[in-house]
């Protein structure tokens, strides 16, 4: 008996990641897991999705606790052996009118948007089978134009977040230095961006390239990651502002995580919401 095709998504209990599982549930050959941080508002969703006619599976999954991540791989592991389709969703944003400290702000958005996925990859992508696609949801925040502070340090981070050379271990020092900047009042000076949540993004793309250069060499056949801006959707994080709906949001990740085996691009890659490929290390492609 063949064995059973698995997808999973983080962060699947609302908003984009919700319409990313409907649209898996729809496409996708093989089980779908919902993964949500609250146990009830998971269920819900899978409840919600089954009055559709889709028949989604649910595990409880908190990107920011490194016990549950490790449940979640181990069930995973001992259910099913392994994984084909991966979506990083999960993310948080502090509204405009947050009046936590700037440094605070840094801390706990690098942590969840950026260690916390990170944490989830080391998890699970010793289970990736060959021909296993991963898909970043990362924003148009994520953009490397956004590293906009002060010159030339500003120039100088952006060289070295483009790097073809960048490791993952450089790439969380500087992740790190941003936060340390941010509590010391020196992140504009340093090159970076005046939003945590733009730093956080622009980490997420990074580590795709990076991602995709191990995943080159990887003995596994064909394992292919890439990141995408979902669009400006209404949804709680963007205070419902966005003009697209979460369906519309989810057609470029749900794309990535559905690409067929044996591609040769896109790979590493940053597309727009409307599946263009664009460069990441070129001019801003704009707000939407």
């Amino acid at each position: 008996m063949a064995t059973k095709r698995i997808a999973v998504v983080t962060g699947g209990n609302k908003g984009i990641g919700f319409a990313i599982v409907k649209e898996l549930c729809a496409k996708f050959d093989g089980f779908v897991y919902l993964t949500a941080r609250d146990e009830g508002r998971g269920k819900a969703a899978v409840e919600q999705l089954e009055k559709l006619g889709f028949s989604p599976k649910f595990h409880q999954l908190d990107i920011d606790d490194s016990k549950s991540i490790a449940n979640f791989a181990s069930y995973i592991k001992n259910t099913y052996g392994g994984l084909d389709a991966l979506v990083n969703n999960a993310a948080m944003a502090y509204k405009m009118a947050a009046t936590e400290p700037f440094g605070e702000q840094a801390e706990n958005t690098i942590r969840v948007n950026f260690f916390a996925n990170l944490a989830v990859c080391h998890a699970l992508f010793p289970l990736l089978r060959p021909h296993a696609r991963v898909c970043h949801v990362s924003s148009s925040a994520g953009h490397l134009s956004v590293i906009n502070g002060d010159e030339p340090a500003a120039s100088q981070l952006k060289a070295k977040l483009a790097a073809d050379t960048l490791t993952e271990e450089e790439l969380c020092d500087l992740m790190n230095q941003f936060v340390a900047a941010a509590k010391d009042g020196t992140s504009r000076k340093q090159g970076w961006s005046a939003s945590t949540y733009c730093v956080s993004k622009v980490g997420i793309s990074a580590l795709t390239r990076i991602q995709q250069r191990a995943f080159n060499t990887d003995p596994r056949e064909d394992l292919v990651v890439n990141c995408c801006h979902p669009g400006y959707v209404d949804t709680d994080m963007t205070s419902h502002k966005g003009p697209l709906t979460i369906e519309e949001g989810a057609a470029c990740p749900s794309y990535l995580a559905l690409l067929p085996p044996n591609i040769s691009e896109p790979k590493g890659a940053y597309l727009w919401h409307d599946k263009r490929v664009v460069d990441w290390t070129g001019p801003s492609p704009g707000a939407y």
